[in-house]
Formats: C-alpha cells, structure tokens, sequence
C-alpha cells in the first residue's frame, strides 16, 4: 500500500514534491541566496528510486498482462518527463552560478593584491553549491536513463506476449474436440444457472435500481438520437420523392446516420453499464458477462447497419457500391454472418473465463469461428454480385473484378490452414480484423469520400446545408465554395478521429499507448533538435488572429473617432492608420510566434545573416524580398489583375518574394522584380473592382441633327443589358471636325473583360441604325489646288532643217486615216 500511495503521489499527482522543486530552484538561485533545493532534490531523487523499483517490480510480476503493462510503461514514461524538467531546472541553476563565477573572475594569483573576504566567501559557496548540483544532476540523469531502459523492456515484454498469444501452437485432436463438447454443455448450464440466479436477486432486490437504469440509458439514447437528428436533418433521412440521389447524398446519409446510430448505441450500452455498476445491480461475477454481452450486441448492430447501409439490398437507388439486387442480398447476409460468429466467439470465449471452463473448450470454439469465416469468404468469392452492363439491378450480376476473387480465396484459405494447423489465436486475431478492420475502414472511407464530395468546387452549394447558409447569410458562391472545401477537410479529420483509435485498439493497443501517442503528437514532435508542439502551433495561430483583429478593430476606431473628429488631413489619417497596422500586426507575429514555441532567437540569426549578406551584394536579393513581401502584405495589385507597369501591360499570374510573373495579351511571361515595382508607377485596372469605362467615337456628316445623333447613341447604349445603368451611359459632342460632327459615347461595363465584346457589337449596330436612319458617317475629304506657268522651250533651227507647217501635218494625218 506504501508503494502505491508514493507512486501515486510522484506519478498520478502534479503535486508531488519533486514535481515542483525544479519550479522552485530558479527563484532562490535567482535571489542569489544559498536556499538551494539541495534538500528538495534529494528527496527527489529517493522517491524517483523507489518509484522506479516499484515499476520494476510489479513489470516483473508472474501473470501480468498487456493492460498492466501500458500502465506501468507510461508511467515509466511520465517519470522521465518529470525527471527531464527536474534536470532542467538544475541546468539552469548552474548555467547561472558559472555565469556569476565568471563575472567574479579568477582568484588573484602569487604576488597579486587580495580581494575582498565577501567575494572569496561568495566564490567558495557558488563552487560548493556548483559541485552538489553536478552530482544530482549524474543521479537524476542515471535514474532517467534507467527508466527509459525499463520503458524500452516493457514494451519489449508486451511485443514478446503478443507474439506468442498470437503464435502458440495447438496440438488438435478428435479427443480434444470431444472433450470440448462434453464440457460445452456443462457450461452452458452453469450459465443459465447463473444468469437465473443474478436475474431472481436483482429483480426482487434491486428492481428500482434496474429499471431506473433502464430508463436512464434509454434516455441517453434518445437524447443522442433526437439531438443527432435534429443537428443533421436531411442528411440522415432518405428522400422517397428522389428516384436517382445523387452520390453525395447517398454518401451524406450513408456517413451521417451511421455515425449518428452508433454514437446513440455506444450512448445506450455504456450508460446501462454505468447506471447498472453504479446502482449495485452487478454483481462481481455478473459485470464481465453483461459487458462481455453489450459488447457483442455493438459489434454485430454496427457491421450489419454498415453492410445495410453500403449494399441497400431494399433501396438500390441508394447504393453505394454496384451490386445487383441479389448480390446484395447476399453479401450483406454473409457480412452479418461474419460478424455474428465473431462476436459469439469472443462472447462465449469471455464466458468461458468467467466461469472457469476448461481452456480446451475456448480453442475449439475459436477453431469453429475460424473455420466458418474462412468458409464464408470463400464462398464469397465464388459468387457474381457485380450490377450488369446494361444497368439494370435486377438482372443476373457479373464476377468480382480481377483480382479480388484471388484475395478472397487467399485469406479463406490462410485462416483455414492457421485454425487446422494448430494456430488458433493466429486465426481468431486475423478473423476479427477481417470483420471489425474492414468495418471500420469501410468507414473511414466512406467519410472520406462524403468529405471529398462536399469539398469538390460548387458541390456544397447544393446541399441542404449549403442553401441554408446562403439563405441565411446571404452568401456568394466563392464563400460557399470555401466554406464547402473548410466542412470537406473537417468530416476528413472527424472521419481519421473516429476510426482509427478503434482500429488501433482491435490490433491490440491500450487505451495508455494512444493517449501518449496522442499527448506527444500534439505536445512533442521531434525532429532532430527541434521539439515542435502541434497544441503550441495552434494557440500561436489563435492569438496571431485575435491580434490581427483587434489591430483592424483599432485602426477603424482611431479612424473613425479620434482623426475623423478633429478633422486631420486624409494623407495623416492614412499614415496613421498604415502605422498602426504595421505595428500590430509586429506584435500579433511576435506574440503568436513565442506561443508557438519558436526561439525568437533564431530569427534574430537570419536577421544578421541578412545584414551580413547585404555587406557583400545581397542589396538587390534583399530589396526584392522586402519588396515582395511589402507587395504581399499591401496587395497593392493581385494574381488575375490587369496591370500597366512601365512598357508591360498583361494579367498578374503569380507574385513570389522575389519576382511577380506577368502575362502579356500576345502569351508572353515577363519576370518583374519586385522592387521595380514598388519603386515606379503601376496602374491597376482592377484594383479596387473589374467596372471599366469604355469610349467609342463616332463622325457624322455635317448638316445632321446633333440631338438625333444623341438619342439614337444613347438608345444603342440602354439596349445592351452588360452596360451600367450607374453611372449611366453618356454621349459627348467633342468639336466640329474638318469633315464631320465628332461625338464620343462613354459607359461603364461591370467587368473589364466585356469590353471589347460589348465594343464591338455596339458599333456594327451604331452602322446599321445610322444606315437605316440616313445619317452618314462620311469619309475624309481634302481638296489640292495645283498652281502654275506652262512653259515651251524650243532650240534654233538650222538652215537644212525642213520647216513644217502645222496645217501640213494635220492634212497629212486626216490623208492616212481615211486611207488606212
């Protein structure tokens, strides 16, 4: 008794006397005083002694089991942890006595003057104290090291009593299995005997206690099955009006209601557990075979719900799975089958220990289960459920596709060779996995899939829930589409936390090994010298966002009541403002970073780097990352925006630390560095929205009637539904032209991208109601007026040249004509 109240005491209690001494030696070491825990580590270390060979002992113990030893190894395990921050402590006390050490300097050698008598005194008692230290420090670190070796034993131990539970051999026998029946009927009238008695005691003195357990445990159940239905609605009811759901509703109603049954079932069978112990209906020997019985009635409601659910042998446009109407009929008879040979196998396995039967007859019952499973799966292997080609499901169905006949048959055949070959516990282990593993993987997966369907783009928007939302809160699709993807990753989540802890516990593992598997998960990830803290990750990002928010609560605020009222200039008011933003935010990433369990140190590492590297021609990398990040955190422009940077103008495709990508209207990917566009001018058109103000300019002859010219524009412009009616159209009369009345028409278009489309089809029908209309757009004109002198230059003639006479020349003309 002496032995459990310390290791209670030291284990159990975070209260324990060593437990808080490591706590306490800073503050004594910090005042510099002598009040170390000298005492305090010393019984420390002699409690952590006797708590160790109390786990020794009780490990080493004949007929300890697997459950005692989870026990005893985590408490091994807590022992370490609470020894590690012990050492600790230590290590900072002594890192603080070698820093004062230091700061006191060596003691004056020969020849030297001496010091002062309080700093001898002062150096001699930090020594002496810094001596004690180490030598806890090697105890505690040896103590330490012997847990971690016992930790390491004890589950060497529970692998070495798996393996052989799972591996004894049996020699069968014609007389063994006789010997079992002649024992079987023995045992089952002990158990009627029993059950009698039990029911005869509790009905005449305890029937208040019993039936108020009842009605309690009933109540649980309800109280679940209610709420759970009045949570998730549809999702667990079947339509009758639907004659072809989709598969996400069938994968919703398949998940939801056999989460919401089995949760109201564990509700009803442990509650009646509870009230029926807790009421003093259970007697000792009654309380292993009313557990042993609920659980058998869990196990087979569970698969066949499962295997109901999955195979809809009354409902096949509800299906999961492509079966004809006939396979699953049959598959979901042989999966129930499956599922109640191995429930009566460990229920009557479980009897047959409360009642000291022979061990004789718990191996021939579990040879029996193992045999009829694996009859079972390869009869299932044989058979032809696939649905037809043509669809129809009450056709004759097609064989199992390729492959998985093969493995039926492999695990029928292995179970039957480890059951007749001796290896019963290998075969009973092996069978129930096959029934329980596969259910809750089945499970799992189905979860996985309605995650993955309600997180597919623009699917939650069609479930009952995603309406409600946006009919509740006015959502747009965007917000559905990122909240559908936030449930998608949630019912993942939900799916892996509701599945796998059973499985583990179906292979064997203590509810001890996942609860420390699941304490240093989210407390303690290693990985090398790091220590990474999934819960620490987590409040860090919490108190990152709440800093966020209250900066952006505070930046309205200050806006709004304090600069706005006294009337400062809009370009302080921004200034401001900015300033606040960037000084919160500093905080929120400085506080939401030391939660998160990161050395603020580490930081302050690159931050020298960095200042090192710009010494040496890292400016350029340097103001590209700075600007980068200022373009990240301002979003001055963003991926998809149309901007208009120097001789660049193209669509924003991706914007690193270093570079943003833009790509041009001709297909051509510019790299930009970050800096270029923070030190020079950028237009945005979509900065603040996609709207556009579009111009077309239109000519008409002069003589025309301007006022016609503007009602007809204006009349085009009302006619195209993409056009903005605020700010409304406009049409403005530009000038007199040298050849015609310029009038340019403006409006506005909702998305930039309609522009051109809009444009276009605005002037073929500006052209063909002008047509109509008779007013003409005319072309340029331009009149050349072409002055000048016309000359004729003729040379002397010469005394033989023969002088022609211009009426000559014409008759001789005139003569050839009329002769030709």
């Amino acid at each position: 008794m002496a032995v459990a109240l310390v290791t209670l005491a030291l284990v159990g209690s975070p209260s324990g006397s060593w437990a808080q001494s490591a706590p306490e030696a800073a503050p004594a070491a910090a005042a510099g005083t002598n009040a170390a825990p000298q005492s305090k580590t010393q019984a420390t270390i002699t409690e952590a002694k006797k708590v160790l060979a109390s786990i020794s002992a009780r490990s080493n113990a004949q007929g300890v089991d697997d459950m005692q030893l989870a026990e005893l190894k985590a408490q091994a395990d807590d022992l370490v942890t609470r020894l590690s921050e012990h050492l600790g402590g230590l290590k900072q006390r002594l890192d603080q006595i070698n820093a004062r050490v230091k700061e006191l300097g060596e003691p004056p050698q020969e020849g030297q003057p001496p010091e002062a008598a309080v700093v001898t005194e002062e150096r001699n008692r930090l020594a002496a104290e810094r001596g004690e230290l180490t030598a806890f420090s090697s105890e505690l670190g040896q103590i330490s090291n012997g847990a971690k070796e016992l930790s390491a034993k004890i589950t060497e131990q529970r692998r070495r009593l798996f393996s052989d539970a799972l591996l004894k051999h049996t020699d069968l026998s014609w007389g063994m299995l006789a010997d079992a029946g002649s024992t079987f009927w023995h045992e089952v009238e002990t158990f009627r005997e029993t059950m009698a008695s039990w029911l005869s005691f509790a009905w005449k003195f305890k029937k208040l206690q019993l039936l108020s357990a009842v009605f309690l445990s009933i109540g649980a159940a309800l109280f679940f099955l209610a709420g759970g239905y009045r949570m998730l609605g549809k999702m667990v009811k079947r339509d009758p009006a639907i004659d072809n759901p989709p598969y996400i509703t069938r994968l919703s109603f398949a998940f939801w209601s056999l989460v919401l049954q089995t949760f109201s079932l564990t509700a009803f069978m442990l509650s009646t557990f509870f009230f029926m112990d807790s009421f003093g209906v259970l007697r000792p020997d009654i309380r292993p075979l009313v557990g042993t019985f609920l659980g058998f009635i869990w196990v087979v409601v569970f698969v066949a719900r499962l295997s109901y659910l999955v195979l809809g042998p009354e409902h096949p446009h509800w299906r999961l799975i492509r079966v004809s109407n006939r396979g699953a009929k049959v598959l979901f008879w042989l999966i129930l089958a499956m599922a109640l040979i191995n429930g009566l196998d460990f229920a009557l396995t479980e009897v047959s220990e409360v009642l000291n039967s022979p061990v004789v007859l718990s191996i021939a019952k579990s040879l029996i289960a193992s045999v009829l499973i694996g009859v079972i799966l390869l009869a299932m292997s044989f058979l032809k459920p696939v649905l037809a080609e043509d669809k129809d499901p009450d056709a004759p169905g097609r064989s199992w596709p390729r492959g998985f006949p093969l493995a039926l048959r492999a695990l029928g055949i292995a179970l039957l060779l480890a059951a007749l070959s001796g290896y019963v516990g290998l075969a009973r282990f092996f069978s129930t996995q096959i029934v329980l593993t596969g259910a809750l993987v089945a499970t799992g997966y189905i979860g996985i899939l309605s995650g993955k369907a309600v997180g597919k783009q623009g699917a939650f928007a069609s479930t009952s829930v995603g309406k409600y939302v946006a009919a509740r809160f006015k959502s747009n699709e965007i917000m559905l589409d990122q909240i559908g993807l936030v449930a998608g990753l949630s019912i993942y989540a939900f799916s892996v936390i509701l599945v796998v802890p059973v499985i583990l516990l179906t292979w064997g593992f203590q509810t001890q090994d996942i609860k420390a598997a699941a304490i240093r998960l989210l407390t303690q990830i290693s990985i090398g010298n790091i220590n990474i803290s999934l819960i620490g990750i987590l409040v860090g990002v919490l108190l990152f966002m709440a800093g966020y928010l209250v900066t952006r609560f505070a930046q309205r605020w200050i806006d709004r009541n304090v600069m706005a009222r006294s009337q400062v200039d809009a370009g302080v008011r921004n200034s401001v403002k900015t300033g606040i933003g960037y000084l919160g935010m500093g905080l929120a990433v400085v506080i939401g970073v030391s939660a998160a369990g990161i050395d603020l140190s580490s930081l302050a590492l690159v931050a020298s780097a960095l200042s090192v590297g710009i010494g040496f021609g890292l400016q350029n990398i340097v103001s590209n990352f700075v600007s980068g990040l200022i373009l990240l955190v301002e979003r001055p422009f963003k991926v998809g925006d149309h901007i208009i940077t120097g001789t660049t103008e193209g669509i924003v495709k991706r914007i690193s630390v270093r570079a943003t990508e833009i790509e041009t209207f001709r297909k051509q990917s510019i790299i930009v560095p970050n800096s270029d566009l923070i030190n020079a001018a950028v237009g945005n058109w979509t900065h603040r929205n996609r709207m556009q103000r579009s111009e077309i300019p239109v000519g008409v002859a002069y003589g025309t009637d301007p006022r016609r010219v503007i009602e007809l524009l204006l009349e085009l412009a009302g006619a195209v539904p993409q056009i903005l009616r605020n700010p409304e159209p406009h049409v403005e009369f530009l000038r007199f032209g040298a050849s015609s009345l310029d009038f340019e028409l403006r409006f506005h278009v909702a998305d930039i991208s309609d522009g051109m489309n809009i444009r276009n089809a605005l002037r073929a029908e500006i052209l063909r109601r002008f047509e109509d209309e008779g007013i003409e757009i005319p072309y340029a004109k331009q009149d050349i007026n072409v002055h000048g002198t016309l000359y004729t230059m003729r040379a002397p003639a010469s005394e033989k040249e023969k002088q022609y006479d211009p009426k000559d020349v014409h008759d001789r003309e005139a003569g050839d004509a009329s002769a030709s």
